[in-house]
């Protein structure tokens, strides 16, 4: 199985907003709208977003599911806030307070 955390390049910036809104459950055409581009720009963007996680298409892969997946690992868990679930990676810090083991600043 391919480690798909590995990125093979550095996302664009654009990348980037697509990916933090496919993250947060947007469909293609959600994410087209909300940054002004058409859906054939988006799915492009996330297939070629896919391809720099290693992740590619078959008939057993959902590759919105593990882009999703490779993203929030490599980038942190900040799209999983809005959602107001506890972070289940909490632990103690030098000061007691509880902190999230893999959250990324």
């Amino acid at each position: 199985m391919t480690d798909i955390t590995i990125m093979q390049r550095d996302l664009t910036p654009f990348e980037h907003l697509v990916l933090d809104l496919l993250c947060k459950g947007k469909s293609n055409v959600a994410i087209a709208h909300d940054t002004s581009h058409t859906e054939k720009v988006i799915e492009n963007t996330v297939s070629r977003s896919a391809r720099v996680f290693g992740i590619t298409s078959d008939g057993d892969t959902n590759v919105r599911v593990l882009l999703a997946l490779a993203y929030r690992t490599h980038f942190g868990d900040a799209a999983f806030d809005s959602f107001g679930l506890p972070c289940q990676h909490l632990q103690p810090g030098p000061d007691g307070r509880m902190y999230c083991a893999r959250h990324i600043e």
